[in-house]
Parts: structure tokens; sequence; C-alpha cells
């Protein structure tokens, strides 16, 4: 029998609400961590997270309080996340939905709300402390969405009020159901790789009970393995000697082979038994090619993304050749920060360095034969088709009223349709369809820097609409640099290229020689800029005497130069693939 009572809760919130800094003190009032081991974003664990102020992964806690257990999930807040966010809340009962009182409901709020529709929810208002608190107007706006006035005012930085959130999940987050005599599933929702333990399954018990060096079936990859260790967070690994229903832990495989385990299975302890209703399967939005820059780096590549996939099953990758970059990989996210985030890892946690290719949507080819095929980079889009279909998705943008006029003009500059607007309080809820492809540029940046930071948004991808779509491709000193190809509109695709060539200009460093860039379009060159040469002055050394002598120093630097053109070769810093993507 388990002698505590258990309260499983996920925190979840927009973007910088506050959740980290809530679970900091979370930690502290249970003495989870002691004082002197204490930090600012405890259970945010990669440099990543800390230097950007964001939490990239879930992380799970176990807490004793008031004699009774609470496990927490700390969850990101970012739209390329919500997956994350998914798989965490089906872990638990119950979710805290935390709301910046400064800035009030956002766009992932209520993004959030959809995925803990069947959830218990406790509103907390947090950051009430802040001189530009609206705490009155935020209370109204979470009021009118979750019908309720029952709305905890918080300071999480202060530490104010932080007793009665964990008070109101012991109240109101039920107890799991506890059957410790039926055959024993988990449900796996994360994972992470150790080199003497293999793969660490993270786990919630759902029935039954395990012990260490028990044998456990994975149902999905059909895979029979003994436990090494099992236990729980606290908020490191805490080994037990037994797991049981109703508890959140973790399982030591001892498999090697990382695609063995995968999120959203279930483990059992007899084949027999039917697998739990697992996860959706993540479906990757956004695409873009990864190479090593050195070649001989391949087999290092393929097992770091091998390792972070088990920890992030919504990055997808399959084997991409390329005449020039050679073997890499085409790797599908769930948005442009999720791009970044990978490639960081990549080159920090492994030491890798990557060519990274401009990021594209999926498109859908139709041919002469009617025949569909999906495109998953500008590299496959064929010169010649029926017709073309790209992926349309749904806007919400929460904005304060006086900003509205500033987002239509924003939402005029792109493709699309409006549907509606919504008041939300002293907020509107503008409803905007667009092609994806819109988005994952700089689409973000322009909301926020048009409404000074407030406004917010979330999109969902409705489906495939036809579109009238070409490939534009760029040549860098008369080399075609595949890496920077992208899809584009027809009836923009002067504006694209001149913008394309203007920023490689700007960013690429200078040669002994002028670089020739140039956009094209079905062989058609539709912009061009040069760079220009760097330039020694090789008759500084010479003072006085014939001028011949000058000319014969510039003459033969002149040849030398035009021998660099056809021979040099242009390396391209890493960054620049994606600076490029921005313009």
């Amino acid at each position: 029998m388990i002698n505590k009572k258990i309260h499983n809760f996920a925190i979840m919130a927009h973007i910088d609400h506050g959740k980290s800094t809530l679970a900091d003190r979370f930690l502290e009032i249970t003495n989870t961590v002691s004082k002197d081991k204490m930090k600012d974003q405890y259970l945010d664990s990669m440099d990543i997270e800390r230097e950007r102020g964001i939490t990239i992964k879930m992380r799970p806690c176990r807490m004793d309080y008031k004699g009774e257990i609470v496990n927490l999930i700390d969850t990101p807040g970012h739209v390329d996340f919500s997956y994350e966010v998914s798989r965490a809340l089906a872990a638990v009962e119950g979710a805290v939905l935390l709301i910046d009182a400064s800035k009030g409901v956002q766009a992932q709020t209520l993004a959030n709300l959809e995925l803990a529709k069947n959830l218990i929810i406790i509103p907390v208002l947090n950051k009430i402390d802040l001189a530009e608190a609206q705490v009155q107007e935020s209370l109204v706006q979470v009021s009118k969405l979750l019908n309720t006035k029952d709305i905890l005012q918080i300071s999480a930085k202060k530490g104010i009020n932080i007793e009665k959130v964990l008070d109101a999940v012991l109240q109101e987050v039920p107890e799991p159901t506890i059957d410790l005599e039926k055959p024993f599933k988990a449900l796996i929702f994360d994972s992470v790789y150790d080199s003497f333990k293999g793969v660490i399954a993270y786990i919630r018990v759902f029935q039954g009970k395990i012990k260490v060096n028990d044998k456990i079936f994975l149902a999905a990859s059909k895979t029979e393995t003994k436990i090494k260790e099992l236990g729980y967070f606290n908020p490191d690994f805490f080994p037990q000697t037994e797991l049981k229903a109703g508890e959140i832990g973790y399982i030591a495989t001892g498999i090697k082979e990382p695609g063995k385990v995968k999120i959203g299975d279930t483990i059992l302890n007899n084949s027999e038994e039917k697998p739990l209703a697992g996860y959706k399967e993540p479906e990757p939005m956004v695409f873009a090619n990864i190479y090593p820059q050195d070649p001989n780096e391949f087999t290092a590549l393929k097992e770091a993304l091998q390792k972070l996939k088990l920890n992030d099953p919504s990055l997808v990758f399959d084997l991409q050749n390329n005449e020039a970059l050679g073997r890499g990989f085409r790797c599908g996210f769930l948005g442009t920060l999720h791009i970044e985030i990978v490639s960081q890892r990549l080159e920090r946690e492994f030491g890798l360095e990557l060519v990274i290719s401009t990021p594209s949507v999926v498109y859908k080819i139709i041919d002469k034969k009617e025949k569909e095929r999906l495109v998953y980079s500008p590299t496959e889009y064929p010169d010649q088709y029926l017709r073309a279909e790209e992926p349309w998705a749904e806007l919400k943008i929460i904005v304060p009223s006086v900003y509205l006029g500033k987002i239509n003009e924003v939402l005029q500059s792109v493709e699309g349709r409006y549907i509606q607007t919504d008041y939300l309080g002293d907020k509107v809820i503008i409803i905007f369809e667009t092609p994806l492809r819109e988005i994952i540029k700089d689409f973000y940046e322009k909301i926020k820097g048009t409404t000074q930071g407030y406004a917010s948004l979330h999109y969902r991808v409705m489906g495939f609409k036809p579109g009238k779509l070409i490939k534009m491709e760029i040549l860098i000193a008369g080399k075609l640099e595949t890496a920077f190809s992208r899809i584009i509109p027809e009836n923009k695709m002067f504006e694209e290229g001149k913008k394309v060539v203007k920023k490689l200009k700007e960013i690429l460093p200078s040669q002994q020689f002028a670089v020739a860039l140039q956009a094209i379009v079905g062989g058609r060159i539709i912009a061009r800029e040069t760079i220009s040469s760097r330039r020694k002055d090789v008759t500084a050394p010479l003072y006085g005497g014939d001028y011949s002598r000058k000319r014969k120093l510039l003459e033969r630097q002149k040849k030398g130069k035009k021998e660099l053109k056809e021979k040099g070769k242009i390396k391209i810093p890493p960054d620049v693939y994606f600076k490029v993507f921005k313009a």
C-alpha cells in the first residue's frame, strides 16, 4: 500500500510568465533542494535555457508537502514546444495555469487550455508586485476565460502566496487511481541517454508495480529488457527499489540502441497485455537539411541526432545526399526556434560544425498524371508539374486594443485572409489565416516589434491549399549553393531575389577577388550583387622611379586575382545560413 497521497500536476504558461521561478519557490518551500545548492532556474538544466531565459525541456520533480507527495512537471512556454507540454499533461491529473499580471492572457494561454481541457485547472496570477502589473484587468480576462473568480494572486520572485498554490494542488488535483494488483503499465513521456545505464525512460505508472531486475517489455518496439535501476526525481535521479501505480519516476533500461525506446510507448511486464493509448505522433512543420562541415563527421552527426531524439520526439531526420555538401540529414522541426535550439545543441554538446540549409515548409506537388508527392526542400522541387499546394495556418493574435491598427498593417503585408476579431477585456483576439511559410520567417518578430512586445500569437496548421510557387536558386561566384535555395511565390520573385543577394553581400566576408552573387529562377537571373575584392596596395613599398614598375605590379596583381577567381573557393561561415533565412 502507498502510505502517502499523491498529486501529479504540471505548470503551464506563455513564455516568460514565470514558470521556472515558481518552480524554484516550490523546491525551496518543500526543502527538496537545500539552500546551499539552490540556484535560479534550477530545473532548467541546459546552458541554452539559462542564456535565453526560457524552458525548452520539461523537467519532473517529486516533492513532499504537508505529508503528501506532489509530483511537478515544469513545461516550456514557446509555441514551438507545445508538443512538450502535451506530453507532460498526459502524465498528470491537474495543471497550474500561470499568467503574468503585467501581460494578461496571451495566445499560448489559450493553446495550453485547449491541451489541458480534461485536467483540473488552477488559475494563478503572477508578478502582482510589479509596478506595471494590471491586476484587475488580468483578473477580468482570466475570470471571463475560465468562468471562475477563484484566481490565486502571487509573486513567484518575492515568494508571495506560494504556499496557497501548493495548498490548492493538494485540495483540487485528484489522487490518481491506484491499482497494484493489475499487471504493470507505464507511459514513457520522456527519455535521456546514459552511456552506462543505456536509455533512461521517464515514466508515469498507471497500474501495478515494478522492481529492480524485473523483466519489462516495450510494446511499440517489441523489445524485452531487464531493469538496471529505477527511482524518482528529487529533482535528480533518486534510486528506489520499487515504483507503484500513481507515481512518476524513471527506469534505466540498459538498452543502448536509442531507436528502441519511443516516447509515447507503454512499458509492460507482460507482453500479452494491451498498451496504453499513446501520444499522437508529432507532425514536423518546418524542414531543413543539416550537413557536417567536415564530411568525416557524418557518423558523429548521426549519433548526435539519435541521442537528441531520445528526449525530443518531435525531431525527425532522414538521410540526405547532396553533390556539393555530401551526406547529411533532412530534419523536421516544429518551428524555427526549434531549429535554432537543435543546431546549437549539436554544436555545443557534440562539438559539431554544421551547414544548415534555408528552412522550408513541406509542399504537395501534383504531377501531370494527378499523382501526389510531398516535397520537403527546394532541391526536391520539380521544374514542371500540374499544380503545387502549400500548408496554411490559423493564427490567433492577442494584443491590447490600442495596437489593433498596427497589427492590421502587419497582416496586410502578408498573404492571407482575415477571419474575425473577438474581445477579451481590454484585449482583442484576431484570427487570421495565412500560408505557413509567412510565419516561419520573421513574422513573430514583426508582431512583437510593432506592438512593443505586447502581442502574442499561436498558430495551428489547417491543411494544404493551392499556391503559385517557384524555386529560386542562388549562385555564389558562379557556383550553385543549394543550401540557399528556397520556394517563393511567383509574384514576389524579384523582391525576394533582391533581398537575398543584398543580405549575402552584407554578411559574406570579402575575398581576394570579386564575388558575384546571383538569384536565378528557371535559369534566368532575376537579381545580382557583387562583393568587391579586398585589395592590397602592392605599390606601397615603391617610391619614386618609373611608373612602369608600378604598372607591372598592378598587372601582376590583376592577373593573380583573375586566377584566384577561377580557382578560388568560398568558405561560407555557418551563421550565414540562418542570417540569410531571416532576410
